[in-house]
């Protein structure tokens, strides 16, 4: 049993390790390669473990990795720093022109997302013989309805996608996580409780985090503005803006609001008036600098982490259609959850051509997913949900993830993508 120090130390050096060799080796985006490294070096161990049974190198591996809980490193300790940096980024002006959109996409898609991707599961696991109640199934669409924040951000950064289309994908994602996760909530209590879901009890839990966490992010957000605005200093307002992210977290979880939605607010917040109107050019650098240290170490790790996770997960043969069957499920579902909401609103604003497939695409899925499936509690429906899960997350974050420069050029006309380049500088340069 290793210490909490000798834990983050090994995962330290291991991320720094196969970094580096993906740097000078493989040459992937460096999330991307780190997931493929982890993977590859747990099945290797897997297999090793097999085939010599005397060996204890994949056991003493296997054992360190379970004392990671994912869904307490990531719920409550990565995603905040995660979404605040994200957040940082965001124009507030092209957000608040593109809300309908984004609301839309992360309140109804994500809903219908989940009852799609439920029903799907149900009817799959069904025709492949795996006992898997409904209810347990719906709380599986919950799991992977929302597109994944960390990993969708970390996308985008290789592909050239036209800003309204690449503000309505990274919006959507910053956003759909709190709807997605009472939403998990709920099912998750009905499924264990065997008793089917109140609705009015959802809608009212499901205002209260979403609409407390944004007034809440917007009140801390606010109060963190003025102070900074107050003095000139970067390490007090490095010091504020960590304050900021880990307090306003910390409050809406004891509050029961969503805290995700509540950082990212409050990120929104400091990255736009914050950076124009409470910084000097010095601590605009020290503070960009610093959460995009964060959002790279964090990043790192987490995928690392998710790569590894295959150690413990106990793969069975029977669950092997399901495996296969999921990926394209999920991306029909998508399909759907996409275009449904985007053609209705189409007559309203219009929107770049090529959207539904890019959106479709880039609809990936990341390490929230995979600590939600964590986080279930012993039983039939615990293992088959955990790969389905585990199966889309693989698939959207590695193929999907470095397929998606491929897919805009395809289906976005080239016009259309020239234009996001001069005002992406004109951004980048208020943040140095």
């Amino acid at each position: 049993m290793l210490s909490l120090f000798e834990l983050i130390a090994a995962l330290l050096v291991l991320t720094a390790t196969f970094a580096w060799l993906n740097h000078r080796l493989l040459g992937l985006p460096a999330n991307i390669g780190l997931l493929v490294i982890g993977v590859a070096v747990s099945l290797l161990l897997t297999l090793t473990a097999a085939l010599f049974p005397g060996l204890s190198i994949a056991k003493i591996l296997s054992a360190a990795i379970a004392q990671v809980d994912l869904y307490e490193t990531v719920m409550t300790g990565m995603l905040s720093f995660l979404l605040f940096a994200g957040a940082l980024n965001v124009d507030i002006g092209q957000l608040r022109d593109r809300a309908p959109v984004i609301g839309a996409l992360a309140s109804f898609g994500t809903i219908l997302s989940t009852l799609l991707m439920g029903g799907g599961l149900w009817g799959l696991a069904k025709l492949c013989g795996v006992p898997l109640p409904f209810d347990w199934a719906l709380v599986f669409g919950a799991i992977v309805a929302p597109t994944d924040p960390i990993a969708v951000l970390a996308t985008l950064k290789s592909a050239r996608i036209p800003r309204p289309l690449e503000m309505d994908i990274a919006g959507e994602a910053l956003f759909n996580d709190g709807v997605a996760i009472v939403l998990f909530t709920v099912l998750l209590q009905s499924a264990a409780a065997n008793s089917a879901p109140g609705l009015l009890e959802g809608a009212g839990l499901l205002l209260l985090e979403a609409g407390g966490g944004a007034f809440l992010g917007l009140a801390a957000g606010y109060l963190a503005y003025r102070a900074m605005r107050a003095l000139d200093d970067y390490s007090i307002e490095v010091m504020i803006s960590l304050a900021l992210v880990m307090g306003v977290y910390a409050l809406a979880s004891r509050l029961h609001m969503s805290g995700p939605i509540a950082v990212v607010v409050a990120g929104v917040i400091i990255g736009n008036h914050g950076a124009d109107t409470a910084m000097s050019t010095l601590t605009r650098r020290y503070v960009f600098g610093f959460w995009t240290l964060v959002d790279d170490i964090l990043n790192a790790l987490l995928f690392l982490l998710i790569g590894l996770e295959v150690l413990v997960l106990n793969f069975v043969p029977r669950l092997g259609w399901i495996a296969l069957g999921v990926v394209p499920l999920a991306l029909a579902v998508r399909f759907m959850a996409v275009s449904i909401p985007v053609t209705l609103l189409d007559r309203f604003r219009p929107f770049v051509k090529g959207t539904i497939p890019v959106m479709t695409w880039g609809g990936v899925r990341g390490g929230i997913s995979v600590a939600l499936a964590l986080s279930l509690p012993a039983g039939e429906a615990r293992l088959p949900i955990l790969v389905a899960t585990y199966c889309v997350v693989l698939f959207s974050v590695v193929v999907q993830g470095l397929t998606l420069s491929k897919v805009v050029d395809r289906r976005v006309p080239r016009e259309a993508r020239d234009l996001r380049q001069p005002e992406g500088h004109d951004r980048a340069s208020r943040r140095q």
